[in-house]
């Protein structure tokens, strides 16, 4: 078997560098050998950093490239041409969130996936994040008791860094699949899952503040969980500046987690001992997530470990943003699981 998983990276825009600096980390069993993109000056300039061959379509570089598996970063709507077409020619696939912008199309790349027996994997960095992973541990041990309630607001000012192209894919929901719910909403919603557990239905409005983004750029949700639990998701993209805020809170009987600002990262738990607040762990943040996943991938490609996500676990998330688009237009409650 393999010492070293040779990677090919299909899309070298906004993430891939995100993605490049995680292996760099924490992936010395990976290689990037392949870069992937239309536009030649983003291949060529992951390729500057790797050693990687460039390549203007998948196409060629499955003719003519040297790898084992791809890393799908390219827009929704191409998520399942893509993935069909790397996992028919044997290869290993890691996608990025969402599977696909529709049910019947991650129907569709799961029974390719089954078919080609390669590893399949949905890159939902969230499940990795540092300060997640550290909020699931503490209240797994009971360290703000019996859970009451929830928040997770994902609220940030347009930044050009998701939106850079002279075309913007990410503003059109024919692309997308929606707005900001199906897309970066998902990395607010797995995290609730991984500490309430499943959502079982959805009451939400959503608003388009941002003129130039055709899905929506204002959610405002409840979700009520299996449990009985409810938590609420705020999303929220604007063309001005925003107040600090918290990206999630956990409220227990005993105390709550609060983690900010997620890109410097911190988590603090406040509670009878420390009712300001302490701070739990070293600060780490949204990008050292990518490393812990690739690692995930890599090492189940490698060695046949299991994925700590397989993914199917990522159709929760898709289902909760369709539930949250059903729902806006419905005026009610919508079930997330039909």
């Amino acid at each position: 078997m393999a010492d070293v998983l040779k990677l090919a990276f299909v899309g070298c825009g906004a993430i891939a560098p995100y993605h490049l600096a995680g292996i760099l980390e924490d992936c010395k069993n990976v290689q990037v050998t392949a870069a992937v993109d239309p536009d030649a000056a983003k291949a060529q300039a992951i390729a500057a950093q790797t050693g990687a061959e460039a390549f203007d379509s998948l196409d060629a570089a499955l003719a003519d490239g040297a790898f084992d598996a791809v890393d799908l970063m390219v827009p929704h709507d191409l998520h399942e041409s893509l993935t069909v077409q790397a996992l028919d020619a044997g290869k290993h696939v890691l996608l990025e969130k969402p599977m696909a912008p529709t049910l019947d199309a991650c129907d569709r790349i799961l029974a390719a996936a089954k078919a080609a027996g390669t590893v399949f994997m949905v890159a939902e960095n969230a499940q990795y994040w540092p300060e997640i992973v550290m909020a699931r541990e503490l209240i797994e041990s009971g360290a703000i008791g019996e859970i009451v309630t929830a928040r997770a607001a994902f609220t940030y000012r347009y930044d050009e860094q998701w939106f850079g192209d002279a075309r913007p894919w990410r503003l059109e929901r024919s692309r997308t699949g929606g707005g900001l719910a199906i897309d970066g909403g998902s990395h607010w919603i797995r995290p609730l899952r991984m500490w309430l557990g499943e959502i079982e239905a959805v009451v939400a409005v959503t608003a388009h503040p941002l003129e130039n983004m055709e899905g929506e750029s204002l959610v405002r949700a409840l979700f009520r969980f299996r449990s009985g639990t409810l938590a609420s998701f705020d999303a929220m993209m604007v063309p001005g500046p925003l107040a600090p805020e918290t990206w999630w809170r956990v409220t227990g009987v005993k105390g709550e987690i609060a983690i900010s600002d997620g890109f410097s990262g911190g988590l603090k738990v406040f509670d009878d001992a420390d009712p300001d607040g302490r701070l739990v762990g070293e600060p780490r943040g949204y990008a050292k997530s990518f490393g812990p996943e690739i690692a995930d991938f890599a090492n189940a490609v490698l060695s046949g470990s299991p994925l700590q996500a397989g993914p199917e676990e990522s159709l929760a998330e898709l289902r909760t943003a369709l539930a949250i688009y059903r729902s806006a237009q419905s005026g009610g409650w919508e079930n997330v699981w039909d």
